[in-house]
């Protein structure tokens, strides 16, 4: 068999190797090697393979630091912000006028009925201001230090950050408007003194900047939001549509004491005269005034020609009777400023003081000479260096009406207060509760006649002293 020349040891080590060759082969492991081999190669394919990246549409838009970025911010900066809502929860609200219904209740409510009859009730009233003046510093710091807060005189009457107030000129019940950052307008009988006493509406879409009750006729509430200036009118129950513009609002201020005329300023620096007797809601008159950003607007409150206007770095006066389409130049400066300006407003009772809030850590008062005649103001002014740990809040310094001398802003000092300062820049007076004012409030309104003080926070809730 060609095998012949082997030995016996030799052709049996061959036997063994074919037996066991035909053994391994009925086995068929190469088959079965390479189904395990294929298997394995599947499962190692799968571990090993790299995930999809993501498409950069589904990605979430990363936040970046506007100060990193060099860019100012639209809005005054404050340190809580509540997240938004989901659109679909707030949708826009309709073009034209609204029922004044609260969100929360359906129509004829008795509740609702209870606070709108109210309103209407005391806006028949007039308050007696023949009496008003200016009491000296001892008694008006004897009034300061008699106002208090409790927990019964505070809630939360808005949803979101409170952007505005207004308070009802009433001088026998305390009813407080304020409106938040998604366009939503709470009423607050505090006078009630139960559940029944805030509700709260829907008359716009965007942050409630401003808002004023008409000095001539308090059952009128004027509130302007981005897009529109609307009258809340409660002898006919509706939100009505006074102005509407594509261009930002930022703050408006009455012209005549008839509350029929105002004057708006636009985020991007422009300004706009407004007659609301006039049909349709455009404004009269839109004026370049070479602001970059203008952010409040003020009319002086014996010449009501005269309006004030701070923006960016830019803190000027203008007289509305000159205003055109381009190339208006104001008839004053209050320089110094040195960043952005929050607010600026005239002194209340002569208008011969402004006071400014600036993002530099200062509040400054200018004084005018002959305000009457020419409306110039000194360059020089006094400023107020705050320390780190009491510094404002970025928000408003207003006038107390009843004080020609003094204003209040607030503070970020522990425990968070509300300051009361005279012009010369002296600290009078500080609002503070350790156990029931826990936040900082910028936004703050005070009554025109009566001792009542309302702070407003970032959360919605308001607190009266």
């Amino acid at each position: 068999d060609g095998y012949s020349r082997l030995s016996a040891y030799e052709k049996k080590r061959l036997k063994n190797i074919t037996e066991n060759a035909k053994f391994f082969a009925a086995l068929k492991l190469h088959e079965s090697a390479a189904r395990l081999n294929q298997i394995a190669t599947k499962r190692q394919s799968h571990v090993t393979k790299r995930r999809k990246p993501k498409k950069v549409e589904d990605e979430t838009a990363r936040r970046r630091s506007m100060r990193l970025l060099r860019v100012e911010p639209l809005d005054v900066p404050l340190l809580e912000t509540p997240a938004r809502p989901a659109a679909e929860e707030y949708p826009q609200v309709p073009v034209g006028p609204l029922p004044m219904v609260p969100e929360d209740q359906v129509e004829n409510s008795k509740w609702t009925e209870t606070l709108l009859s109210t309103w209407m009730r005391i806006s028949e009233l007039k308050a007696d201001d023949a009496d008003r003046g200016t009491p000296d510093i001892k008694r008006y710091q004897e009034s300061l230090s008699s106002m208090v807060l409790s927990e019964e005189n505070i809630r939360k009457v808005v949803k979101a950050r409170v952007c505005s107030m207004a308070i009802h000129p009433s001088e026998s019940t305390i009813l407080v408007a304020a409106g938040d950052k998604w366009g939503h307008i709470g009423l607050w009988n505090v006078s009630c003194r139960s559940e029944e006493g805030a509700h709260m509406f829907i008359p716009h879409s965007f942050q409630v900047s401003c808002m004023h009750f008409s000095p001539c006729n308090p059952a009128h509430l004027l509130s302007l939001s981005n897009d529109t200036l609307r009258c809340g009118d409660v002898t006919r129950a509706v939100f009505d549509e006074i102005c509407r513009s594509e261009e930002n609002f930022s703050s408006f201020d009455f012209l005549e004491e008839n509350a029929s005329t105002a004057i708006v300023s636009h985020w991007d620096g422009d300004v706009a005269v407004v007659d609301r007797r006039t049909p349709g809601t455009s404004s009269e008159l839109s004026a370049d005034i070479g602001f970059r950003r203008t952010r409040t607007v003020h009319v002086h409150p014996v010449n009501k020609q005269y309006f004030l206007a701070a923006g960016a770095v830019d803190v000027c006066v203008f007289d509305v009777r000159y205003l055109k389409a381009k190339g208006n130049k104001p008839l004053s400066s209050l320089t110094g400023h040195t960043k952005s300006v929050a607010s600026a407003y005239f002194s209340p009772v002569t208008g011969s003081r402004v006071v400014t809030v600036c993002a530099d850590d200062k509040l400054r008062i200018f004084n005018s000479k002959n305000i009457q005649v020419l409306l110039i103001f000194k360059k020089q002014s006094n400023k107020i260096k705050t320390h780190e740990n009491s510094q404002p809040k970025p928000g408003w310094a207003i006038w107390d009406p009843k004080q020609e001398h003094c204003f209040l802003v607030g503070s970020m000092a522990q425990p968070r207060q509300i300051q009361v300062f005279q012009d010369t820049g002296k600290l009078l007076h500080y609002f503070c509760n350790a156990d029931c004012l826990s936040s900082v409030c910028p936004i703050n309104v005070v009554h025109p006649s009566q001792n009542i003080l309302v702070g407003g926070n970032s959360s919605g809730r308001l607190h009266v002293f």
